[in-house]
């Protein structure tokens, strides 16, 4: 499967019909038993779009989740599926943004929406029915990217966790994943260049850490993390970079790479039935992570709780 066309890298109008022709093919929107509201909230280039899902069992823990398309495509429709299964299986509220897509919006309009989102979330949480110190930011491909970002921001409110499905960390180097899967593996090394284009121009210097976090000189340690990738992924040796990075730097990070896997596959349930148990591992390891005996027990936790107690 190629986002590729025969005659070179599709138009952006191509692209974003092939993702909603994928979502409405070859993944499920299940299960049905997960309510969404949609939220409005105030964004730096206007309102954006939000759809709240509640699980269920839904704990008074949140996720707000950013989706992949290559900066140009995908929405709150084309991860409907995943978003579902994802609030299913972990038990907390996840809400999925709909930030604005270049090229009629060009970087840096992603990742200022996506940490206006977080910020808004954090300081409504208890309004969405969430605790604020058990608030995590995730997202898949570009939108794994830019909760990583987050995660590294001084900016950003202190999150519990980021969740990264097959997360694009690195605009500048070409590991030997990229080499070795950038044609034929869903998603083709000339389609991510045009998407790059349309986001970033030709000016923007690629080491920026808002396209690039894993080229930081530190990382923030403050945020565990949950790192899934795929065998067959460009993307997974940065994946695994960022998670063992982050692991020498002495922060709580997990990796899993699925084997057998492409880049995409956790939205393509129906033509993928492995994507199936892998989110819902997924969502299990989110679960474990954010029960509240599991916060109160974090040294994280503790540290914050002596913080508000003494008013600091």
């Amino acid at each position: 499967m190629s986002a590729t066309g025969a005659h070179g890298p599709p138009s952006v109008a191509d692209r974003r019909r092939v993702l909603a022709n994928l979502a409405d093919s070859a993944d499920e929107h299940a299960p049905i038993s997960v309510l969404t509201r949609v939220i409005v909230l105030p964004g730096p280039g206007g309102s954006l779009l939000g759809r709240l899902y509640i699980p269920p069992d839904a704990a008074d823990a949140g996720l707000v989740y950013f989706h992949g398309g290559g900066w140009v495509a995908g929405g709150l429709d084309t991860h409907e599926g995943l978003c579902r299964r994802l609030a299913a299986s972990s038990g907390v509220k996840l809400l999925a943004i709909d930030y604005r897509l270049a090229p009629e919006h060009p970087f840096p309009a992603a990742v200022e929406d996506a940490l206006a989102a977080v910020r808004w979330a954090f300081d409504n949480a208890l309004g969405l029915g969430i605790d604020p110190q058990r608030l995590a930011v995730g997202g898949d491909s570009v939108g794994g990217g830019i909760a990583a970002w987050i995660t590294q921001s001084p900016a950003a409110p202190p999150l519990a966790l980021q969740v990264l499905l097959c997360p694009i960390l690195d605009l500048v180097h070409e590991t030997p994943s990229r080499r070795a899967y950038g044609e034929g593996f869903f998603l083709d090394a000339a389609t991510l260049a045009a998407d790059l284009h349309d986001y970033c121009g030709e000016a923007q210097d690629l080491h920026d850490l808002r396209l690039s976090p894993l080229l930081a000189q530190e990382l923030a340690v403050r945020t565990p993390a949950l790192i899934h990738a795929a065998e067959y992924d460009p993307f997974r040796d940065e994946a695994a970079a960022y998670a063992a990075r982050l692991t020498a730097a002495g922060a709580d990070a997990s990796f899993t790479c699925w084997p057998g896997m492409i880049h995409y596959f956790y939205c393509l349930a129906r033509a993928i039935p492995n994507a199936i148990p892998a989110v819902e591992a997924l969502g299990a390891e989110i679960r474990a992570t954010l029960a509240p005996d599991q916060m109160r027990t974090s040294p994280r936790w503790m540290r914050s709780q002596t913080a508000a107690s003494s008013g600091t």
